[in-house]
Protein backbone atom coordinates (compact mmCIF):
# COMPACT_ATOMS: atom_id res chain seq x y z
CA UNK A 1 0.00 0.00 0.00
CA UNK A 2 3.16 2.71 0.59
CA UNK A 3 4.77 1.71 -2.42
CA UNK A 4 1.06 2.41 -4.12
CA UNK A 5 0.89 6.13 -2.30
CA UNK A 6 4.24 6.91 -2.88
CA UNK A 7 3.86 6.37 -6.69
CA UNK A 8 0.58 8.29 -6.84
CA UNK A 9 2.61 11.15 -5.17
CA UNK A 10 5.00 10.95 -7.84
CA UNK A 11 2.35 10.51 -10.91
CA UNK A 12 0.54 13.77 -9.25
CA UNK A 13 1.46 15.82 -6.56
CA UNK A 14 5.17 16.06 -7.78
CA UNK A 15 4.77 15.60 -11.20
CA UNK A 16 3.40 18.85 -11.72
CA UNK A 17 5.73 22.31 -12.67
CA UNK A 18 5.86 23.85 -9.00
CA UNK A 19 8.52 26.93 -8.09
CA UNK A 20 10.04 24.44 -5.47
CA UNK A 21 9.08 21.95 -2.75
CA UNK A 22 9.14 24.02 1.13
CA UNK A 23 7.66 23.19 4.12
CA UNK A 24 8.36 25.64 6.22
CA UNK A 25 12.07 26.62 7.16
CA UNK A 26 13.08 23.83 4.62
CA UNK A 27 13.58 23.64 0.54
CA UNK A 28 14.38 20.60 -0.81
CA UNK A 29 17.31 21.12 -3.02
CA UNK A 30 17.92 18.44 -6.32
CA UNK A 31 20.92 17.75 -8.41
CA UNK A 32 19.37 15.34 -11.24
CA UNK A 33 22.24 14.36 -13.72
CA UNK A 34 22.06 15.14 -16.85
CA UNK A 35 21.18 13.10 -19.23
CA UNK A 36 18.66 10.82 -16.90
CA UNK A 37 15.29 10.87 -16.01
CA UNK A 38 15.85 11.88 -12.28
CA UNK A 39 14.99 15.44 -12.73
CA UNK A 40 11.74 16.52 -10.82
CA UNK A 41 10.08 19.53 -12.08
CA UNK A 42 9.34 20.72 -8.41
CA UNK A 43 12.72 20.37 -7.23
CA UNK A 44 14.93 23.46 -7.66
CA UNK A 45 18.62 23.03 -8.86
CA UNK A 46 21.54 24.02 -6.61
CA UNK A 47 23.16 26.32 -9.31
CA UNK A 48 19.79 28.29 -9.23
CA UNK A 49 19.95 28.21 -5.47
CA UNK A 50 22.99 28.93 -4.39
CA UNK A 51 22.97 31.86 -7.54
CA UNK A 52 20.05 33.07 -5.77
CA UNK A 53 21.62 33.47 -2.08
CA UNK A 54 24.82 34.88 -3.15
CA UNK A 55 23.17 37.75 -4.70
CA UNK A 56 20.92 38.10 -1.75
CA UNK A 57 23.97 38.62 0.63
CA UNK A 58 24.19 41.69 2.28
CA UNK A 59 27.01 41.29 5.27
CA UNK A 60 28.68 37.75 5.46
CA UNK A 61 28.99 34.42 3.63
CA UNK A 62 30.68 31.10 5.14
CA UNK A 63 31.36 28.03 3.44
CA UNK A 64 32.47 24.73 4.57
CA UNK A 65 33.70 22.03 2.14
CA UNK A 66 36.35 19.14 1.92
CA UNK A 67 37.50 20.65 -1.79
CA UNK A 68 36.80 22.91 -4.23
CA UNK A 69 37.13 22.25 -8.12
CA UNK A 70 36.01 23.63 -11.59
CA UNK A 71 36.55 23.73 -15.41
CA UNK A 72 36.39 25.85 -18.20
CA UNK A 73 32.91 25.79 -19.30
CA UNK A 74 31.26 24.06 -16.42
CA UNK A 75 27.50 25.55 -15.57
CA UNK A 76 29.01 25.45 -11.85
CA UNK A 77 31.02 28.62 -12.76
CA UNK A 78 28.12 30.77 -12.68
CA UNK A 79 28.02 30.07 -8.67
CA UNK A 80 31.04 30.91 -8.43
CA UNK A 81 31.04 34.47 -10.16
CA UNK A 82 27.65 35.60 -8.31
CA UNK A 83 30.38 34.38 -4.94
CA UNK A 84 32.70 36.69 -6.68
CA UNK A 85 30.22 39.65 -7.24
CA UNK A 86 29.27 39.10 -3.50
CA UNK A 87 32.91 39.72 -2.86
CA UNK A 88 32.86 42.88 -4.98
CA UNK A 89 29.83 44.48 -3.33
CA UNK A 90 31.98 44.25 -0.07
CA UNK A 91 30.41 40.92 1.15
CA UNK A 92 32.67 39.47 3.64
CA UNK A 93 33.35 35.71 2.54
CA UNK A 94 35.00 33.22 4.91
CA UNK A 95 36.07 29.86 3.10
CA UNK A 96 37.14 27.09 4.97
CA UNK A 97 38.37 23.67 3.45
CA UNK A 98 40.05 20.31 4.99
CA UNK A 99 43.84 19.78 4.50
CA UNK A 100 42.99 16.60 2.86
CA UNK A 101 40.92 18.11 -0.20
CA UNK A 102 43.84 20.63 -0.71
CA UNK A 103 44.84 17.76 -2.96
CA UNK A 104 41.45 16.75 -4.50
CA UNK A 105 40.87 20.73 -5.39
CA UNK A 106 41.50 22.24 -9.10
CA UNK A 107 44.74 24.69 -8.56
CA UNK A 108 42.59 26.95 -10.97
CA UNK A 109 39.82 26.83 -8.49
CA UNK A 110 41.40 27.66 -5.59
CA UNK A 111 43.14 30.41 -7.14
CA UNK A 112 40.13 31.53 -8.51
CA UNK A 113 38.95 32.05 -4.69
CA UNK A 114 41.51 33.57 -3.04
CA UNK A 115 41.40 36.17 -5.95
CA UNK A 116 38.01 37.19 -4.53
CA UNK A 117 37.66 40.62 -2.98
CA UNK A 118 37.32 40.03 0.51
CA UNK A 119 37.21 36.65 0.58
CA UNK A 120 39.68 34.67 3.02
CA UNK A 121 40.44 30.84 2.12
CA UNK A 122 41.32 29.01 5.50
CA UNK A 123 42.97 24.71 4.85
CA UNK A 124 41.95 23.21 8.36
CA UNK A 125 43.51 19.68 9.13
CA UNK A 126 40.87 18.08 10.63
CA UNK A 127 42.87 14.74 11.16
CA UNK A 128 44.61 16.80 13.97
CA UNK A 129 41.42 17.19 16.10
CA UNK A 130 40.32 12.98 15.98
CA UNK A 131 43.14 11.41 14.52
CA UNK A 132 42.20 10.62 11.13
CA UNK A 133 39.01 12.64 10.05
CA UNK A 134 38.28 15.21 7.30
CA UNK A 135 35.82 18.17 7.14
CA UNK A 136 32.86 15.99 5.09
CA UNK A 137 30.45 18.40 5.57
CA UNK A 138 29.22 20.46 2.57
CA UNK A 139 27.05 23.86 3.72
CA UNK A 140 27.24 27.11 3.63
CA UNK A 141 25.54 30.51 5.98
CA UNK A 142 24.68 33.08 4.45
CA UNK A 143 23.74 37.02 6.64
CA UNK A 144 23.33 33.86 9.60
CA UNK A 145 19.28 33.73 8.40
CA UNK A 146 19.51 31.06 5.12
CA UNK A 147 21.80 27.82 5.10
CA UNK A 148 22.55 25.34 3.17
CA UNK A 149 23.11 21.56 3.52
CA UNK A 150 23.55 19.12 1.50
CA UNK A 151 25.54 16.17 -0.30
CA UNK A 152 27.28 18.73 -2.69
CA UNK A 153 30.97 19.24 -2.59
CA UNK A 154 32.01 23.09 -3.86
CA UNK A 155 32.86 20.69 -7.60
CA UNK A 156 31.35 21.21 -10.98
CA UNK A 157 30.44 17.45 -11.28
CA UNK A 158 27.97 18.02 -8.14
CA UNK A 159 26.09 20.64 -9.91
CA UNK A 160 25.79 19.07 -13.29
CA UNK A 161 26.40 15.16 -13.09
CA UNK A 162 26.16 13.68 -9.89
CA UNK A 163 22.66 12.68 -7.96
CA UNK A 164 22.64 15.04 -5.02
CA UNK A 165 20.29 16.40 -2.64
CA UNK A 166 20.31 19.03 -0.02
CA UNK A 167 18.42 21.52 1.73
CA UNK A 168 17.78 25.46 1.74
CA UNK A 169 17.30 26.35 5.38
CA UNK A 170 15.41 29.24 7.23
CA UNK A 171 14.85 27.61 10.55
CA UNK A 172 16.39 30.15 12.63
CA UNK A 173 17.54 27.71 15.28
CA UNK A 174 19.27 25.58 13.28
CA UNK A 175 20.78 28.16 10.94
CA UNK A 176 22.22 29.72 14.18
CA UNK A 177 23.80 25.71 15.00
CA UNK A 178 25.53 25.43 11.83
CA UNK A 179 27.07 28.83 11.75
CA UNK A 180 28.26 28.21 15.37
CA UNK A 181 29.85 25.19 13.83
CA UNK A 182 31.62 26.69 11.00
CA UNK A 183 32.79 29.82 13.75
CA UNK A 184 34.24 26.85 15.70
CA UNK A 185 36.60 24.54 12.73
CA UNK A 186 37.32 28.37 11.43
CA UNK A 187 38.89 28.97 15.23
CA UNK A 188 40.13 25.60 15.16
CA UNK A 189 42.04 26.46 12.53
CA UNK A 190 43.79 29.35 13.70
CA UNK A 191 44.18 27.54 17.37
CA UNK A 192 46.41 24.75 15.12
CA UNK A 193 48.19 27.55 13.55
CA UNK A 194 49.36 28.88 16.58
CA UNK A 195 50.95 25.79 17.59
CA UNK A 196 48.21 25.18 19.98
CA UNK A 197 45.96 22.04 20.85
CA UNK A 198 41.98 22.11 20.07
CA UNK A 199 40.23 21.39 23.52
CA UNK A 200 37.14 19.39 22.80
CA UNK A 201 33.72 21.34 23.11
CA UNK A 202 31.84 17.75 25.24
CA UNK A 203 32.70 14.82 26.45
CA UNK A 204 31.24 11.58 24.24
CA UNK A 205 28.19 10.26 25.62
CA UNK A 206 26.95 6.88 25.84
CA UNK A 207 23.86 7.53 27.20
CA UNK A 208 20.58 7.56 24.32
CA UNK A 209 20.14 10.71 23.19
CA UNK A 210 17.10 12.59 23.95
CA UNK A 211 15.69 13.45 20.70
CA UNK A 212 13.79 16.45 19.79
CA UNK A 213 10.26 16.72 18.01
CA UNK A 214 10.03 19.14 14.69
CA UNK A 215 13.20 19.48 12.92
CA UNK A 216 16.91 19.39 14.35
CA UNK A 217 20.33 19.30 13.46
CA UNK A 218 22.71 16.72 14.14
CA UNK A 219 26.38 16.75 13.80
CA UNK A 220 29.98 14.91 14.24
CA UNK A 221 32.18 14.23 15.94
CA UNK A 222 30.46 14.51 19.30
CA UNK A 223 33.55 15.98 21.35
CA UNK A 224 33.53 19.12 18.66
CA UNK A 225 29.81 20.05 18.37
CA UNK A 226 28.92 23.20 20.13
CA UNK A 227 26.62 23.29 23.19
CA UNK A 228 22.74 21.89 22.17
CA UNK A 229 23.97 20.24 18.54
CA UNK A 230 23.52 16.57 19.23
CA UNK A 231 25.77 13.57 18.15
CA UNK A 232 25.19 12.16 15.35
CA UNK A 233 25.90 8.68 15.63
CA UNK A 234 24.41 8.08 19.23
CA UNK A 235 21.17 9.71 17.11
CA UNK A 236 21.08 7.31 13.98
CA UNK A 237 20.54 4.60 15.65
CA UNK A 238 18.36 5.84 18.13
CA UNK A 239 15.77 7.00 15.36
CA UNK A 240 15.84 3.48 13.48
CA UNK A 241 14.93 1.82 16.80
CA UNK A 242 11.46 4.18 16.63
CA UNK A 243 11.07 2.88 13.12
CA UNK A 244 7.95 0.96 12.85
CA UNK A 245 7.05 -0.25 9.08
CA UNK A 246 9.39 1.19 6.63
CA UNK A 247 12.97 2.94 6.46
CA UNK A 248 14.15 4.18 2.71
CA UNK A 249 17.90 5.26 2.40
CA UNK A 250 19.92 6.65 -0.24
CA UNK A 251 23.70 6.80 -0.12
CA UNK A 252 27.14 6.80 -2.01
CA UNK A 253 28.61 3.72 0.71
CA UNK A 254 27.39 1.27 2.91
CA UNK A 255 29.60 -0.52 5.09
CA UNK A 256 30.62 -1.38 8.79
CA UNK A 257 34.04 -0.63 8.48
CA UNK A 258 36.47 2.53 9.25
CA UNK A 259 39.60 3.76 7.71
CA UNK A 260 42.46 2.70 9.87
CA UNK A 261 46.33 3.08 9.35
CA UNK A 262 48.47 1.85 6.37
CA UNK A 263 44.82 1.24 4.60
CA UNK A 264 43.57 -0.77 7.03
CA UNK A 265 39.58 -1.17 7.48
CA UNK A 266 38.43 -1.77 11.42
CA UNK A 267 35.32 -2.87 11.92
CA UNK A 268 32.70 -0.28 12.65
CA UNK A 269 29.42 -1.99 13.77
CA UNK A 270 27.29 1.02 15.04
CA UNK A 271 25.27 1.45 12.36
CA UNK A 272 25.18 -1.66 10.97
CA UNK A 273 23.38 -3.17 14.31
CA UNK A 274 21.44 -0.99 14.20
CA UNK A 275 19.92 -1.50 10.79
CA UNK A 276 19.76 -5.12 11.51
CA UNK A 277 18.24 -4.59 14.51
CA UNK A 278 15.19 -2.87 12.76
CA UNK A 279 15.17 -5.58 9.82
CA UNK A 280 14.90 -7.82 12.96
CA UNK A 281 11.83 -6.79 14.54
CA UNK A 282 9.86 -6.28 11.08
CA UNK A 283 10.78 -3.57 9.75
CA UNK A 284 11.40 -3.14 5.59
CA UNK A 285 14.68 -1.73 4.87
CA UNK A 286 15.09 -0.76 1.39
CA UNK A 287 18.58 0.43 0.65
CA UNK A 288 19.89 2.01 -2.17
CA UNK A 289 23.46 2.44 -2.99
CA UNK A 290 25.84 3.23 -5.44
CA UNK A 291 27.79 1.00 -7.88
CA UNK A 292 31.15 2.61 -6.02
CA UNK A 293 29.63 0.58 -2.98
CA UNK A 294 30.34 -2.96 -5.14
CA UNK A 295 34.19 -3.17 -4.00
CA UNK A 296 35.69 -5.63 -1.68
CA UNK A 297 35.48 -5.65 1.39
CA UNK A 298 32.18 -3.47 1.29
CA UNK A 299 30.47 -5.97 -1.11
CA UNK A 300 30.99 -8.66 0.95
CA UNK A 301 28.83 -6.82 4.13
CA UNK A 302 25.98 -5.56 1.52
CA UNK A 303 25.60 -9.12 0.93
CA UNK A 304 25.18 -10.12 4.42
CA UNK A 305 22.47 -7.72 4.83
CA UNK A 306 20.81 -8.15 1.28
CA UNK A 307 19.92 -11.86 2.88
CA UNK A 308 18.32 -10.81 6.25
CA UNK A 309 14.41 -11.03 5.94
CA UNK A 310 13.05 -7.57 5.26
CA UNK A 311 16.10 -6.51 3.64
CA UNK A 312 16.19 -4.99 -0.06
CA UNK A 313 19.15 -3.94 -1.61
CA UNK A 314 19.65 -1.83 -4.93
CA UNK A 315 22.72 -0.75 -6.95
CA UNK A 316 22.15 2.23 -8.36
CA UNK A 317 24.64 2.55 -12.01
CA UNK A 318 24.13 6.05 -13.81
CA UNK A 319 25.53 5.82 -17.40
CA UNK A 320 28.03 7.60 -18.75
CA UNK A 321 27.86 10.73 -20.51
CA UNK A 322 27.47 11.05 -23.90
CA UNK A 323 30.57 13.70 -23.62
CA UNK A 324 32.56 10.53 -22.64
CA UNK A 325 34.18 9.78 -19.16
CA UNK A 326 33.91 12.11 -16.49
CA UNK A 327 36.14 11.07 -13.43
CA UNK A 328 34.81 10.79 -10.10
CA UNK A 329 31.12 11.54 -11.22
CA UNK A 330 28.04 9.79 -12.79
CA UNK A 331 26.97 8.71 -9.60
CA UNK A 332 24.32 8.40 -6.56
CA UNK A 333 25.29 10.72 -3.78
CA UNK A 334 22.88 11.57 -2.07
CA UNK A 335 22.77 10.95 1.91
CA UNK A 336 18.88 10.73 2.33
CA UNK A 337 16.20 8.43 4.66
CA UNK A 338 12.76 8.28 5.00
CA UNK A 339 11.06 6.18 8.11
CA UNK A 340 7.80 5.42 7.65
CA UNK A 341 6.82 7.72 6.01
CA UNK A 342 6.93 10.72 9.05
CA UNK A 343 10.59 11.63 8.87
CA UNK A 344 13.38 13.18 6.45
CA UNK A 345 16.81 12.81 6.95
CA UNK A 346 18.85 14.74 4.78
CA UNK A 347 22.99 14.99 5.39
CA UNK A 348 26.55 14.60 3.92
CA UNK A 349 27.49 11.56 5.58
CA UNK A 350 27.81 8.10 3.95
CA UNK A 351 27.04 5.55 6.44
CA UNK A 352 30.01 3.96 7.27
CA UNK A 353 33.45 3.96 10.28
CA UNK A 354 35.25 7.54 9.78
CA UNK A 355 32.29 9.79 9.22
CA UNK A 356 30.19 9.98 12.03
CA UNK A 357 33.00 9.51 15.05
CA UNK A 358 35.97 11.01 13.18
CA UNK A 359 35.07 13.53 10.80
CA UNK A 360 32.93 17.38 10.50
CA UNK A 361 29.83 16.20 8.93
CA UNK A 362 25.90 17.52 9.13
CA UNK A 363 22.43 15.69 9.10
CA UNK A 364 19.01 17.55 9.40
CA UNK A 365 16.08 15.61 10.40
CA UNK A 366 12.80 16.64 10.08
CA UNK A 367 9.60 14.82 12.08
CA UNK A 368 6.95 16.40 8.57
CA UNK A 369 5.00 13.78 6.97
CA UNK A 370 5.23 16.24 4.07
CA UNK A 371 9.25 15.89 3.77
CA UNK A 372 9.39 12.43 4.55
CA UNK A 373 6.83 11.65 2.20
CA UNK A 374 8.99 13.70 -0.80
CA UNK A 375 12.48 12.35 0.27
CA UNK A 376 10.70 8.83 -0.14
CA UNK A 377 9.07 9.34 -3.55
CA UNK A 378 12.75 10.42 -5.06
CA UNK A 379 13.91 7.52 -3.78
CA UNK A 380 11.14 5.35 -5.16
CA UNK A 381 12.02 7.39 -8.63
CA UNK A 382 15.40 6.13 -8.87
CA UNK A 383 14.33 2.10 -7.04
CA UNK A 384 11.87 1.82 -9.92
CA UNK A 385 14.24 3.48 -12.32
CA UNK A 386 16.18 1.44 -14.85
CA UNK A 387 19.22 2.78 -13.18
CA UNK A 388 18.90 0.72 -10.39
CA UNK A 389 19.05 -3.14 -9.80
CA UNK A 390 19.07 -5.75 -6.74
CA UNK A 391 21.73 -6.30 -5.66
CA UNK A 392 23.07 -10.30 -6.52
CA UNK A 393 24.65 -11.73 -4.01
CA UNK A 394 25.87 -14.43 -6.12
CA UNK A 395 27.36 -12.50 -8.38
CA UNK A 396 30.96 -10.98 -8.73
CA UNK A 397 30.56 -7.80 -9.22
CA UNK A 398 33.47 -5.62 -11.94
CA UNK A 399 35.94 -3.04 -10.04
CA UNK A 400 33.88 0.16 -10.66
CA UNK A 401 35.29 3.00 -12.40
CA UNK A 402 35.97 6.10 -10.17
CA UNK A 403 39.10 8.24 -10.91
CA UNK A 404 39.90 6.81 -14.50
CA UNK A 405 38.84 4.51 -16.99
CA UNK A 406 40.39 0.71 -16.72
Amino acid sequence: MRRILVSALLATAFGSAQADFTIPGFELVQTAPVETTLKNADLRDPITVWSELFDNAKSEIVIGQFYAASVPGAPFNKVIERLAAAGQRGVKIRFLIDQKGVGLSEPDTLTQLKAIPNLELRVLDFSKLTGNGIIHAKYLVVDRKTAFVGSQNFDWRAFTHIHETGLRITDEKIVGQIHAIFEQDWNAQATLAQGRTVVPLQAKSLAAPKLEQGSFLLASPAAFNPAGVADSEAALPALLAEAQSEVRVQLLDYAPLSYGPKGTRPYYAVVDNAVRAAANRGVKIKLMVSHWNTEAPALAYLKSLAMLPNVEIRVVTIPKASTGFIPFARVIHSKTMSIDGKLAWVGTSNWAGGYFDLSRNLEVVMRNEQMAQRVAAVHEQIWNSSYAQPLDVNKNYPKPTKGREE
